[in-house]
This record gives C-alpha cells, structure tokens and sequence, in this order.
C-alpha cells in the first residue's frame, strides 16, 4: 500500500513538475520580458537569463535547465558556437534557437552545431511557450518560414548531399505521409490537425520514423528525407 501511494506520488510530481529554462539573450528588453512570460505561465520556470555565453559552463551548471533558449548574435562567443559546446558537454540539455535572423547559412550550422529547433524573435510569446515544450518533450519545433530555408539550402546544393543509396527504410505510407508535414515545417499540433490522428498518434509515429531512419532529431530525419529522396 506504502509503495503503490509512494510510486503515484513521484509519478505525480514528474508529471507536475516545471520545465526549467535558461535563456542566453544579449537585448535586456528581451531578456526581461521573457523572463516574465516564463516565470508567469504554469509549468515553466526559468532558472537563468543572461546577457552572453562567456561563462556559459558554469552558468549551465548553476541552473540545470531542461531547456536553453539560445540567441544567435552576442558579444564574445556566438550562439551557434555555444550551442555546439552545450550539446558536447549537456547532450540531455535541449538548445532551442532564437534569433532575428533567417537565412539559410545559419539555420543549417545552428541544426549541424546540435540545436533541437530553431524559432523567430518575432513568433508570439504562445509559439516560444510551445516551442519550448515540444523540445522538451523530445520534437523538434522549426518556424515555417525557417523550415523552408532550410529545405532552400539544401537543394541549393550549399551541402554536399548524400546519394540515394536506394535502402528500404520500411516507412508506411503514414509515415511517409508524417515525415513529409515534418519536411514542410508542420508542428506535431498541425500534423495531427492535417493527418487527424491526436498529438499523442503523431509522438508515436515520429519515434517510429526516428528509429527506421537511425536518427536522433527532426533535423536529421527532415535532412535524410531531403538527401535521399525518402518523400
């Protein structure tokens, strides 16, 4: 009886439990406001707010978060640059990028230096909230816009692209049909929306596709679905 009660309340608590933030944002407005907005929203809690990433190691270990939103343009080292080192020496911590700017060249490093997703500075505050718990719950949140880009990139042919090496990756029309909204820049929300099957059906399916196609995030599998013809 003591056990079964002890096992529901830690389950209970990690359910409840707050998604902890950290934000590395050189533009105090921006800092601040969006402290608040996480500060002000029930299961978010933002542990950390600063200005650069010159202590970005011992910053990371003051305030343990789930989540760092990650500015691309500071003083000293770059956002992209410290996202690579966060995800080398965190890889549990997901990186979601922020920026201003949306131009290929530096979506692709941000995607190649570890980032889990990328999302505008102009995107409302609703779109960061879920942006960043869509990161944390394993997705990997790409702004339209960005996606596209992206996709531009690429078939630009800025990368050297992989050569269809014809395997069958065993992806069911579904899935097919999932990973092509995921190409497109679909949010979980809209796939489930477009495809109607429930947020948790798309969760499902995307850890399906991850494992059929042996990668670990949304930008690998959108970049092998791009490189190798897969849609």
């Amino acid at each position: 009886m003591a056990d079964g009660f002890l096992s529901y309340f830690i389950a209970h608590e990690y359910i409840c439990m707050d998604i902890r933030v950290v934000m590395f944002e050189d533009n105090k407005l921006v800092r601040d406001a969006m402290q608040a907005i996480l500060n002000g929203t029930a299961g978010y809690d933002c542990t950390g707010a600063y200005p650069d990433g010159n202590n970005w190691e011992s910053d990371i270990q003051r305030s343990k978060p789930d989540v760092v939103l990650m500015d691309i343009e500071m003083p000293g080292l770059n956002g992209i640059e410290i996202t690579g080192l966060i995800t080398e020496k965190f890889p549990d911590i997901k990186v979601l990028i922020q920026t201003v700017f949306n131009d290929s060249e530096r979506i692709f490093q941000a995607l190649c230096a570890g980032a889990s997703g990328y999302i505008l500075k102009n995107d409302p505050p609703n779109k960061y909230l879920e942006a960043i718990k869509e990161v944390y719950e394993g997705g990997a949140p790409m702004n339209t816009t960005v996606a596209k880009k992206t996709l531009g990139f690429f078939s630009n042919k800025n990368v050297i692209l992989v050569t269809p090496s014809g395997h069958d990756y065993q992806l069911s029309d579904r899935e097919k049909e999932l990973l092509k909204c995921m190409v497109d820049g679909d949010d979980y929300k809209k796939i489930a929306d477009k495809l109607f099957i429930s947020y948790e059906t798309v969760r499902t399916h995307v850890k399906h596709i991850y494992k059929k196609l042996h990668v670990a995030s949304r930008s690998e599998a959108v970049m092998k679905a791009v490189q190798q013809g897969l849609i």
